[in-house]
């Protein structure tokens, strides 16, 4: 696994729809379940109680949709490092979409690439598109574009 390091918005378009990755893999424990259940407050059974979720629709507890998609700055920092600009900031997420659960015990890993780089008065809004698969499954657990405004030098 190799952190690609971009030092220029120039770096980043030339790297535009080329494969990212994919990450090292990621055990999703009921400890990690667990704990965005109670920060998030969503402790809904299919995720939180095992003996019930034994008897349930997926046979054992699973990972919240959102658990997920949070992991994408963990698996990001793997993949990629944007070493320009005065600041990165989060400004939102265009699609995002669940196509399978995460059965706790599952491996994820993600792959990613730069769909599209917008200049604009602050700077730059990149869109990267994650795929995070589970290990062993066709279908990925999600797929997630996101957008980065990079801030330039005042």
């Amino acid at each position: 696994m190799t952190v690609r390091v971009f030092g220029s918005l120039e770096d980043v378009k030339n790297a535009l729809n080329q494969p990212l990755g994919p990450s090292a893999w990621l055990t999703v424990d009921q400890g990690r379940i667990d704990a965005f259940a109670d920060a998030t407050g969503d402790h809904q059974w299919i995720h939180v109680d095992a003996e019930r979720s034994a008897t349930g629709p997926f046979g054992r507890t699973i990972a919240h949709g959102y658990l997920t998609l949070s992991l994408i700055p963990h698996f990001g920092q793997q993949l990629f490092h944007l070493d320009l600009g005065q600041a990165r900031i989060n400004y939102g997420v265009n699609k995002v979409r669940f196509p399978t659960p995460v059965p706790v015990g599952s491996r994820l890993r993600a792959q990613a690439d730069f769909v599209d780089l917008r200049h604009n008065a602050a700077g730059a809004a990149l869109t990267t598109r994650y795929a995070i698969e589970i290990d062993g499954q066709d279908k990925p657990a999600c797929v997630a574009e996101t957008v980065t405004l990079v801030l330039e030098q005042a």
